[in-house]
């Protein structure tokens, strides 16, 4: 592990508003950063760690947490967490927001596996994805696969929202399809997101109220579009109760995800 690497870990075990509880932590019984909070009383207290009971939104895949950060400037009565693994990229959405005084965005490092463990029934609102990777040879790895909406559901409220926000057509379509396998009719579903808020650029149309926080930029996010990629989203619910099926189609790969960076 580089140098850089290990002196934000350390900074982050001093900011208020980082929990830390990885996998393997939990299976030591180890839990080296849980201020506030024991393991055992994360689901449902979340309303301790803010002081309040407002909203409460995840992104998750955070990255390097801008959406986590941009929400939360933009909405102090909702309370904003990024979850991630990658403690080095959480790093610094964590020190934006602990310096500009934005109380409402925390930061939980984990696995997304896990989210369960970390909240409740009913307790989460919406739910971020942000150019999370769409893991074309690993489907269960997917943040939009069947095994992780089952596990989203159960904490989302009945009305939450899941929006997914990403440069790759594979997931996009992928989402879309297992959407369409199990009857789901998505809200918003574009594939040219910003030709779309172009259109919509006058702030008293119907389209620019359907479609508000998205143009927040992530660091992928820009990545991308100086490649010359459009921006897919989709925003959807899920339903309870009936077991939700994948999809059973080809989808054609993302070709450019092969190039190196420096490559259009």
């Amino acid at each position: 592990m580089g140098k850089g690497k290990l002196q934000k870990f350390a900074e982050m075990r001093t900011l208020s508003n980082v929990y830390e509880c990885p996998a393997r932590d939990i299976e030591e019984k180890d839990f080296r950063r849980l201020p506030l909070l024991k393991q055992e009383q994360f689901a449902g207290k979340w309303h301790t760690v803010f002081g309040n009971s407002n909203p409460i939104v995840l992104e998750l895949g955070c990255g390097k947490g801008e959406y986590t950060v941009g929400l939360a400037r933009r909405y102090p009565e909702k309370n904003f967490i990024g979850v991630d693994i990658k403690g080095a990229r959480m790093w610094t959405g964590a020190k934006q927001a602990n310096e500009q005084g934005i109380n409402n965005a925390a930061f939980l490092r984990t696995n997304i596996e896990m989210i369960t463990q970390f909240f409740c029934e009913d307790e989460v609102s919406e739910i971020w994805l942000t150019f999370s990777d769409p893991q074309m040879k690993k489907p269960t790895k997917r943040l939009t696969h069947s095994g992780f909406l089952d596990r989203y559901r159960l904490i989302l409220r009945e009305d939450g929202l899941i929006h997914l926000k990403t440069d790759s057509r594979f997931l996009y379509t992928y989402t879309l399809e297992l959407l369409r396998a199990n009857s789901i009719v998505p809200l918003v579903a574009t594939d040219d997101l910003y030709g779309i808020l172009s259109a919509c650029s006058n702030e008293t149309s119907a389209g620019s109220r359907q479609l508000p926080d998205l143009d927040i930029r992530t660091y992928y996010e820009q990545m991308w579009l100086d490649r010359g990629l459009t921006i897919k989203y989709l925003r959807f619910s899920l339903p309870r109760g009936k077991a939700l099926i994948e999809p059973d189609v080809e989808i054609e790969p993302d070709e450019y995800r092969s190039y190196g960076r420096e490559k259009k």
